[in-house]
């Protein structure tokens, strides 16, 4: 048995898409509890850098609501697209300062995680999500009923094997 055949049955891909998702989310997660659950010092702090509370509010709305959906593999592929976009924007708006090694830091980390979570969004959730569940839930329910018309073949998708007309 050649590695890949062996990585295919132990479905080693999902299980590192799964790793993947569950360390890109963690950061997201974890701070997005931290300003819910810390909120007037987080518009405290905030405020000094320019930001006002209703952008902290959607700020942490965000990191909540698309680090569970990246860490569940729920609409994956939009959490990921847009937990990519707040890191680009972050790392323009918050971290230019590069004379500081600390800031540069910083700005190199918001790219580094913007690009896995890019990587993610293309990719997709793999086997080991809710997505799947739902899919093969609802297959369960109407596959008895559906009937595939010839003109309209459907493909399995690359990343979950969710089935979707070809585009």
């Amino acid at each position: 048995m050649t590695p890949t055949e062996l990585a295919e049955k132990l479905h080693a891909r999902d299980v590192v898409l799964l790793a993947g998702r569950l360390l890109l989310s963690l950061i997201f997660v974890h701070e997005g509890m931290q300003l819910a659950t810390h909120f007037e010092g987080a518009q405290k702090a905030m405020a000094a850098l320019g930001v006002g509370t209703p952008l902290l509010i959607a700020t942490i709305a965000l990191q909540l609501g698309a680090g569970l959906s990246v860490a569940l593999g729920i609409l994956a592929r939009l959490g990921a697209i847009g937990l990519g976009l707040f890191c680009l924007m972050t790392a323009s708006l918050f971290h230019t300062n590069f004379a500081s090694q600390n800031e540069l830091l910083h700005f190199e980390k918001d790219l580094a995680i913007a690009g896995g979570m890019f990587i993610l969004a293309l990719a997709g959730s793999g086997r080991l999500s809710v997505d799947r569940v739902l899919v093969a839930m609802r297959k369960g329910t109407d596959g008895a009923s559906a009937t595939a018309d010839a003109t309209t073949t459907v493909e399995p998708h690359l990343s979950t094997g969710v089935t979707s007309l070809p585009v």
